[in-house]
């Protein structure tokens, strides 16, 4: 993966951002829990706004969602049935994250414009319809690598990490250290 300065990305006001969904693919339920829950988190963390889970998995939703109220935020996960149906009807920008597609570099000026991402993931194995379905066939590097990593590595590099405005809405958030944890309550109306 190429560096390079993030400083206009970080610094763009939040409303010229795009609006992020993440699609998370052939989801196994009862052996992808932990992995499709680290997947929301990230997806979450990182700014990005929902998730469509197939299939649906309403445990998890639920445990996501009870996290979200906690730490604030809008984020939700949608279980959906037919992720064809998902893609095909997604008003933005479909982008499969694959270590198959164009490199990331190659890729970002368009995704950083784009109104809405729709950035979907596999689980034990995508389609391969979804190579023609999607717009975009993007990868973060060329080598096996989680869809945990791919989303996160994506939505930094369009988005840069948001700060706790982004979280609007938590009943507690972490107070930085350099050692030690230290979580507090928020307060109401601040």
């Amino acid at each position: 993966m190429a560096t390079g300065s993030s400083d206009s990305k970080r610094s763009r006001p939040r409303s010229a951002r795009p609006r992020v969904s993440v699609l998370r693919v052939g989801h196994r339920i009862g052996r992808d829990p932990r992995l499709t829950t680290h997947l929301a988190l990230a997806a979450r963390a990182l700014g990005a706004d929902r998730m469509f889970l197939e299939p649906p998995d309403p445990e998890l939703a639920a445990r996501v969602a009870a996290l979200a109220r906690r730490w604030g935020g809008s984020f939700s996960v949608e279980g959906v049935d037919d992720w064809k149906r998902v893609v095909r009807e997604f008003a933005g920008e479909v982008v499969h994250l694959t270590m198959y597609g164009e490199p990331l570099d190659r890729a970002l000026p368009r995704l950083r414009t784009a109104r809405d991402l729709l950035l979907v993931v596999g689980g034990a194995k995508v389609p391969p319809e979804m190579y023609r379905l999607a717009d975009r066939n993007v990868a973060v590097g060329p080598q096996p690598h989680s869809e945990v990593a791919a989303v996160a590595i994506v939505l930094d590099r369009i988005l840069g990490v948001p700060g706790p405005a982004g979280f609007r809405g938590a009943r507690q958030r972490i107070v930085p250290r350099a050692r030690g944890k230290k979580v507090v309550a928020v307060r109401r109306g601040r």
